[in-house]
């Protein structure tokens, strides 16, 4: 570490990734692999019914594409941190790029469910590494006045990747076949090797801290890494597999719980104790860091849980097709580009809390004005509101990221880095389940609710059968009227559960929304190497 390059500001000029080269054109080369691995996660959810019809499986079959793919990324993401100073930044980066490629092109070729499987699982590990080491670099390189600027960049990767994601894949499976949503990331895949082998430097402190490392002999935590893989891979698969099992009336799913939490707690016990832990769980400390964490997560959980929820209420409900749903998500997304980059020049200047409170609150009031949808709605009302929910996405997302590094030493950049992407994937899990849960229950409920005056006992609803009876022509016939009934029943039911789900996020965003206050005061221009309690 060349100490003497460290500024009043704790920020150290000689871990800069960015070299002779403008340290703009580092975030534009080493965002391009993020995007791509980022826009991966939500393109194929849109083809599991091509996948399962061209593999010839069943859709829960399929399902196994996308849960390969999380255990294998979660595992991955917190231990990302260790094989960066291991291996060294920017080869580890370029082996995730060289893996998640060809892994993608084995994806596209696999001609049975076990090699898709086994090549999702690949891209995963492959994948895991790219948000962290991205997030380091851009910390390392830039300053912390800078540092909003740069994650804004960082956060259009982060946020407009899985809005544009639905829209890509339902346009690709639709005009040619589910083989595309991963072929296409190999040329992108190639390009961005180049690129990050040709700009992106390694500096000499980072190179000296790998020599001494080095030096020093790697000790392997293996207990570690196998508790982070038991804890992290058992608990992807339980919240991605629980309501499909129901839950805990499964026994794969007890036993599956049961061994995510013994492991995550061992392995809490185990790091804190240990002198070299694959995961530095001692950030934690920090109390502006952990809130951080906690704040990623909820946002995390509200970006992933809407972004699934939003398109498959306009398939269940209205009747859209995968691409008109993913449309409907791109004014969002718009709004989210045209928000980034005054959000990174506030997070320079500005107090973070005086950002991340009123985005909390923005996000409280758009899910609340999607408490008001109902299933008559047009294409304009549904994108009006994402579009509300989107444009304050920047401002926490930016804050979030440049601010989370403010006190912590500039050595724990990738550890830091690491555990934030833990925060925003497992709340995003959690988001995603949790949705999936109360949408089944809600349904079931409204559905019993809207049942019970239907019958020959209520006037209004013999008057219904006998006028609808005549509009289908049939004297006497209930049948179709009947049908009619029963499927317009089940839209309404299927709105209300929709609407329940998203007056439950509103009320997590508020209950975290006070809590940012607590963090450390001031801009992300400030803060120095030690350590924030």
């Amino acid at each position: 570490m060349a100490g003497a390059a460290r500024r009043a500001d704790g920020w150290d000029p000689t871990r800069s990734a960015a070299g002779s080269y403008s340290p703009w054109l580092i975030v534009a080369i080493i965002s391009i692999p993020t995007f791509m691995e980022v826009l991966d996660t939500s393109i194929a959810n849109v083809a599991l019914d091509h996948i399962a019809g061209g593999l010839s499986i069943s859709s829960d079959q399929a399902t196994w594409v996308l849960t390969s793919y999380l255990v294998a990324n979660a595992i991955v993401i917190p231990i990302s941190g260790w094989l960066s100073d291991v291996i060294g930044r920017k080869r580890y980066f370029m082996i995730s790029i060289a893996l998640f490629t060809l892994s993608s092109l084995m994806c596209g070729l696999a001609p049975n469910l076990s090699t898709l499987v086994i090549a999702r699982v690949l891209q995963g590990i492959g994948g895991g590494g790219l948000a962290p080491v991205e997030q380091s670099m851009l910390a390392d390189t830039f300053p912390p006045r800078l540092r909003g600027m740069a994650f804004a960049a960082f956060a259009i990767v982060v946020v407009v990747g899985p809005v544009l994601g639905p829209t890509l894949g339902g346009y690709i499976t639709e005009v040619s076949s589910w083989h595309w949503v991963f072929l296409i990331n190999v040329p992108i895949g190639v390009i961005s090797l180049f690129l990050v082998d040709l700009f992106v430097d390694e500096p000499k402190a980072i190179k000296d801290d790998h020599a001494a490392l080095l030096k020093r002999g790697i000790r392997i935590d293996y207990i570690g890494v196998i508790l982070i893989a038991l804890g992290l891979g058992f608990f992807e698969i339980t919240l991605d597999r629980g309501e499909r099992e129901d839950w805990f009336s499964s026994n794969f799913i007890v036993m599956s719980a049961v061994i995510s939490g013994v492991s995550l707690l061992a392995l809490a016990v185990w790091e804190v104790n240990h002198k070299d832990p694959v995961v530095d769980l001692k950030l934690m400390k920090s109390r502006n860091f952990s809130l951080t964490l906690l704040v990623m997560g909820v946002t995390g959980m509200i970006l992933f849980g809407t972004t699934q929820l939003i398109p498959q209420m306009l398939q269940q409900v209205l009747g859209y097709t995968s691409f008109q749903a993913g449309l409907a998500l791109t004014l969002g997304g718009i709004a989210t580009l045209v928000a980034v980059p005054f959000a990174g020049r506030l997070a320079g200047v500005v107090d973070v809390r005086m950002l991340l409170f009123p985005a909390l609150l923005a996000q409280a009031f758009a899910l609340w004005n999607m408490t008001h949808l109902n299933a008559d709605i047009s294409f304009g009302d549904a994108a009006f509101a994402r579009l509300l929910q989107a444009m304050a996405l920047p401002f926490l997302f930016v804050p979030i990221n440049a601010v989370a590094y403010v006190g912590l030493p500039q050595n724990k950049t990738a550890q830091a880095s690491s555990l934030l992407n833990v925060a925003r994937n497992i709340g995003g899990s959690i988001g995603i389940s949790m949705s999936q849960t109360m949408l089944a229950s809600g349904m079931q409920r409204h559905q019993s609710n809207l049942a019970g005056p239907l019958n020959p006992l209520n006037p209004n609803y013999n008057d219904w059968l006998a006028k609808a009876g005549a509009v289908f022509g049939g004297q006497g016939d209930t049948t179709t009227p009947l049908a009619v009934l029963y499927s317009q029943m089940q839209r309404q039911a299927a709105m209300l559960a929709f609407l329940d789900v998203f007056q439950s996020l509103m009320v997590v965003v508020l209950c975290v929304a006070p809590l940012v206050f607590f963090m450390r005061s001031g801009k992300t221009g400030g803060g120095g190497g030690g350590m924030a309690h």
